[in-house]
C-alpha cells in the first residue's frame, strides 16, 4: 500500500523557489527564461497559500459552530438510529442528551444520550451526525 505526502502550500513554494534559483542559475544565457512566467507560478503559489490559510479558517470556524450546536442539544429529545445486538437490525431510538464532550482524537462533538425503557435507562455515545430528529421535552 502506498502513501502519498501532502504538502503544505508554504513548503510547495520552497521547492518551487529551490527549483527556480537551481534553473536561474544553469539558464543558458543566450535563452533566458521568460519572467512573466515565473511571476505567473509565484503568483499561483501565493494564491495557494492563501486558500490553504481560510481552508484552516474555516475548520476552526466549523469546529466552534458544531461545539455550540451540540450544546444547545443538552436537555432535549433525539431520535437517533441504533443496531440491535442481538438481530443485528437498525432500531429507533429516543433518549434525552444528558451531557456534551470533544473527542480530540476525531475532533468531534460527542453526545451523552439516556434512553428510558420502561424503568430501565440505556446509555449511549452519539456524533452530530447520528441525530435524525430534535425535539424539545
Amino acid at each position: 500500500m502506498s502513501s502519498i505526502e501532502s504538502s503544505s502550500a508554504s513548503q510547495i513554494q520552497m521547492d518551487y523557489m529551490k527549483l527556480l534559483v537551481t534553473q536561474l542559475q544553469y539558464q543558458n544565457p543566450l535563452e533566458p527564461m521568460d519572467n512573466s512566467e515565473m511571476a505567473s507560478q509565484l503568483a499561483q503559489f501565493s494564491e495557494l497559500s492563501q486558500l490553504e490559510t481560510m481552508n484552516s479558517n474555516f475548520a476552526a470556524v466549523l469546529s466552534t459552530t458544531n461545539r455550540n450546536y451540540a450544546n444547545s442539544l443538552i436537555g432535549k429529545n433525539i431520535t437517533f438510529y441504533s443496531q440491535n445486538e442481538t438481530s443485528g437490525e437498525l432500531e429507533m431510538k429516543v433518549g434525552s442528551v444528558d451531557s456534551v464532550f470533544y473527542n480530540a482524537d476525531s475532533k468531534e462533538s460527542l453526545l451523552g444520550v439516556t434512553v428510558q425503557t420502561g424503568e430501565e435507562s440505556q446509555d449511549y455515545t452519539l456524533g452530530l451526525s447520528d441525530v435524525i430528529l430534535v425535539e424539545n421535552q
